[in-house]
């Protein structure tokens, strides 16, 4: 056209221009992400009006690009940059308009203006055309993934190890996807009742999880399946939108066998725990009666009381003694424990006064304290402390904690027994200033055979000291604490709601010194 020598004049040369460079500034743009493809629509704008309205406006040849920055933004395929240019648009018509309207603004060319007018109208068409095959391309491109993700997630789903469906609450399957766990494949289970693949005893505790999930939320149940009682699944649901139900159903067959393998063991080890404990329980009695005779005859002896007995004879005899009564406290040790271990320990409760009780064991073991060198003091109340409680497991309670005291604590240490009432809550305190307890042993203490110290003390003892006291406090609904540290000594305490009193102050006991 222009080598004919009908070149456009200067207004359309400068219309065309704009545009042109409009084009080129936007392709740069473009490539910035969504702010520069805002601002390449702007720019479209500003040229499309500068271009109609150099040749005459809305009414002139290139009136058609007013659709310019609508094109371009069906080209850059993203919805809201789509109606920001169909703004833009109708900003650029309205803009023209109103100017065509309003102000004189200059003709194209006569010869010129059918070149123009399809110049616009082929580049707008161009524009669109582009847009919507670029749209297209998108949409396919687009519905090409979304049926891959789609083809990759149902076979996610027919290959997972569970079975995966959605039902209603009375029962009826909805979908079905995954192992077949119920001897049908799942594309065969849609509209059929989830009743029909439970075993007949299981179906009341299934339809039970089916209502529970649908209005609780959620709910797990386990159930033999119809075609294999010997079988077991589990059964997990969750309340969906809509009155459904999404179920995941897995093979829990070997978790049952781990189950019962475990309940087993547990029965089998219970057994063996009360054979040993009534084979404990049988030796110590056996036990007991050769040894009252051994001691007896022993004590005999050792007072001479049939007569004068050398001086070697009568040591043996002492020497006889002494072991037999060690041995016999660990076999009241070991008979008492295995009476608890079996539930057979009963309590023989009585009313009296605790500091009758206390006096007498500090009675008793004054003699070993004087000759550990060790200070024995009892902190007791001065007045009465009535208790409703077993006689004989208060003593043994304190026995074992003064004997654990003076056993771990060194010459010129001290022990001190403090007894006090609060509320209805008896409080017996043992307190030394030996050589404390690790805390690795801290933690094993209280269990029956565990012993703490070194070889020789642990050696002094059967490890049931502790423990049973721990189970005596225990039987009067009490508890028994330790606190200790390496080299600071230890303070055992035993708490148990045996009193009716008051709380007493209490008043220092006779001390005895080596």
């Amino acid at each position: 056209m222009w080598a004919a020598g009908l070149a456009p004049p200067g207004v359309e040369t400068a219309a065309l221009a704009a545009v042109c460079a409009a084009a080129a500034f936007g392709a740069l743009l473009s490539g910035l992400g969504a702010p520069g493809r805002a601002i390449t629509i702007l720019v479209w704008a500003v040229a499309s009006t500068a271009a109609v309205q150099l040749t005459g406006g809305a009414g002139g040849p290139l009136a058609a690009w007013c659709l310019a920055p609508l094109a371009a933004a069906a080209a850059f395929r993203q919805s809201g940059l789509l109606a920001f240019g169909a703004a833009a648009a109708v900003g650029v018509a309205g803009v023209s308009a109103l100017a065509g309207a309003l102000l004189p603004l200059p003709q194209a060319a006569e010869n010129g203006a059918g070149w123009l007018s399809l110049i616009a109208t082929l580049t707008t068409v161009l524009g669109f055309a582009a847009a919507l095959i670029s749209l297209h391309a998108a949409a396919a491109g687009e519905a090409r993934a979304r049926d891959e993700a789609e083809t990759e997630l149902r076979e996610a789903l027919d290959h997972q190890p569970q079975l995966l469906l959605t039902l209603y609450p009375a029962g009826r399957i909805l979908t079905a996807y995954g192992a077949d766990l119920v001897s049908a494949p799942p594309r065969r289970l849609r509209d059929r009742q989830f009743a029909d693949f439970v075993a007949l005893e299981h179906q009341l505790a299934v339809d039970e999880a089916l209502q529970t999930a649908a209005r609780d939320g959620s709910a797990q149940v386990f159930f033999a399946p119809a075609y294999d009682p010997n079988g077991w699944l589990e059964l997990t649901l969750r309340r969906l939108t809509g009155n459904r139900l999404a179920a995941a159903l897995r093979d829990a067959r070997a978790q049952r066998a781990r189950e019962l393998e475990l309940e087993q063991a547990r029965a089998s080890a219970e057994q063996q725990n009360a054979g040993k404990s009534r084979f404990l329980a049988n030796m110590s009695h056996e036990l007991r009666t050769p040894l009252n005779a051994i001691m007896g005859f022993s004590d005999i002896m050792r007072q001479r009381l049939f007569g004068p007995m050398a001086d070697r004879y009568t040591e043996y005899a002492e020497l006889i003694h002494e072991s037999g009564s060690h041995l016999l406290e660990l076999i009241n040790d070991v008979l008492d424990m295995s009476k608890i271990e079996a539930e057979r320990f009963e309590l023989a409760r009585e009313e009296f006064d605790v500091r009758d009780a206390v006096n007498a064991v500090l009675r008793l073991m004054r003699g070993q304290a004087e000759r550990n060198g060790v200070i024995l003091r009892g902190v007791l109340p001065a007045e009465p402390l009535e208790a409703d409680a077993d006689r004989r497991a208060i003593k043994q309670i304190t026995l074992n904690l003064v004997s654990n005291a003076l056993k771990f604590t060194p010459r010129g240490g001290t022990v001190t027994v403090t007894v006090q009432a609060a509320g209805d809550v008896l409080e017996l305190i043992v307190t030394d200033s030996g050589v404390g307890i690790a805390p690795d042993d801290l933690e094993r203490l209280g269990r029956p055979f565990e012993q703490a110290g070194d070889a020789q003390q642990r050696a002094a003892g059967s490890g049931l000291g502790l423990s049973l006291v721990q189970a005596f406090a225990a039987l009067h609904g009490g508890e028994m604490t330790i606190e200790s540290a390496v080299g600071d000594g230890t303070t055992v305490t035993v708490r148990m709601p045996v009193l009716g009193l008051a709380p007493v102050t209490p008043v220092a006991a006779p001390a005895a010194e080596a």
